[in-house]
């Protein structure tokens, strides 16, 4: 059986979980390969989808093509649309790519096809038409399924009370979101052997309620943690490696950029102001600077080394994640399996992979007064909380040899069926 996993890029969430699953595979002796449309890390062991010329020719064109859209005469209504869309809301693709993957080596010997997240590298309309194998598509994100949005956020920033605003949708975006449904819709309409994988419950629930995959077989296998890494370490080594007082208790966040609306920082801002606890340093990953009025707040930056990654995570005393809407957040996944414990509003698919009491806390609901009340209660009862249990909990769960077991089944009931 040879597997042919298929990602945009090896850097991102998204490819992450794809390159966990790919070394869990292999490591059961299943034959894999990675096929990339960009590649930025040459340790790793993918593939690139090289060019042909007149792809070449293309990129030049739209490089053009691109300098002349800076004046309106020449831009396209996509453009348009994409310039007055809200800067705060997540990533926007279309379904079109100039990327043929079943022209790949890769692809020809491949028995079985793993999509991924494969925005702007998948060209809808062209791919489906010519394929002939059997396809697996993970989900990251809704936007395999969507109008376009990766995902389709229904709050936009916070109000004075603390609770998220409602997102307004304008009449051009609804034009659009069912335009690019109706390209993906017709893509589908003849495919067959085409079978859908979500990490968490609510985006299978969501799937199930689309328009394009609701007549598709879905499976529910939740992503996985290299454990070699990700493994509790010494939490006062840990504080020390980052400079974190030994006396102070860290609440750590980390997000690929901070200021993401989806992400929800503000509200964790907002929640730790009102705690006002000087006993509290709240640390911060990811990119994008922060002006705060909490003057115990730590700016790491940007951590792209795993091993520093599971070291910060060892160091917080919890690990609190705002998002306003997640699919199985590999932040939460990497946190437990260190045996720190998870803070997060009961949205997507936080749930899953948190139990009351236990390994952390969900909020009655999304705002910064529930946020407070689990932070406070958290501190309060910290010590029962046993971080040994937490990760061999998660270890059980969420290791990469129970993720490519799930896989391994779910390939070979598809070809061998």
């Amino acid at each position: 059986m040879k597997v042919l996993i298929v990602n945009t890029y090896d850097n991102g969430g998204a490819a992450k979980a794809s390159l966990r699953l790919a070394n869990g595979l292999r490591e059961r002796g299943t034959d894999v390969n990675f096929l990339l449309k960009r590649k930025n890390d040459l340790t790793l062991d993918t593939h690139v989808l090289e060019p042909k010329k007149y792809i070449i020719f293309k990129k030049y064109l739209f490089k053009i093509i691109r300098k002349l859209k800076k004046y309106d005469f020449f831009k396209s209504d996509y453009d348009k649309f994409l310039k007055e869309r809200s800067k705060n809301l997540e990533l926007f693709s279309f379904p079109n790519s100039s990327f043929d993957i079943t022209s790949s080596p890769l692809y020809k010997e491949a028995d079985i096809i793993n999509l991924h997240w494969v925005s702007d590298f998948l060209d809808f309309s062209t791919f489906f038409e010519k394929n002939s194998k059997p396809v697996v598509w993970t989900l990251h994100d809704m936007n395999p399924f969507s109008g376009g949005e990766h995902y389709e956020e229904i709050y936009l920033d916070i109000n004075e009370n603390g609770f998220p605003k409602k997102r307004i949708i304008s009449s051009k975006e609804v034009y659009v979101f069912r335009k690019i449904k109706k390209i993906k819709k017709e893509a589908l309409l003849n495919v067959k052997n085409l079978h859908i994988v979500s990490p968490s419950i609510w985006l299978a629930n969501k799937a199930k309620e689309s328009d394009l995959f609701k007549d598709r077989p879905i499976h529910c296998i939740p992503n996985s943690i290299d454990t070699s890494i990700y493994k509790p370490k010494d939490i006062r080594e840990a504080k020390k490696h980052f400079k974190i007082p030994q006396d102070k208790k860290m609440i750590l966040f980390v997000a690929d950029s901070v200021t993401a609306n989806r992400k929800g920082f503000v509200f964790l801002e907002k929640a730790i102001e009102s705690i006002n606890n000087k006993d509290v340093v709240l640390c911060v990953i990811g990119k994008n600077k922060l002006k705060s009025n909490f003057s115990n707040i730590i700016q790491l930056g940007v951590l792209k080394d795993d091993n520093l990654m599971s070291l910060a995570y060892s160091a917080a005393d919890v690990f609190v994640i705002p998002s306003l809407m997640d699919n199985l957040p590999n932040t939460v996944l990497e946190s437990i399996m260190c045996g720190t414990p998870v803070i997060g509003f009961p949205v997507g698919g936080i749930p899953d992979m948190i139990t009351n009491g236990f390994n952390g806390l969900i909020t009655n609901e999304i705002s910064v007064e529930s946020l407070v009340e689990s932070i406070n209660q958290f501190l309060e009862g910290i010590d029962k909380y046993k971080r040994k249990d937490i990760y061999k909990e998660a270890f059980n769960k969420y290791n990469l040899s129970v993720q490519a077991k799930a896989y391994e089944d779910l390939y070979k009931s598809i070809l061998y069926k």
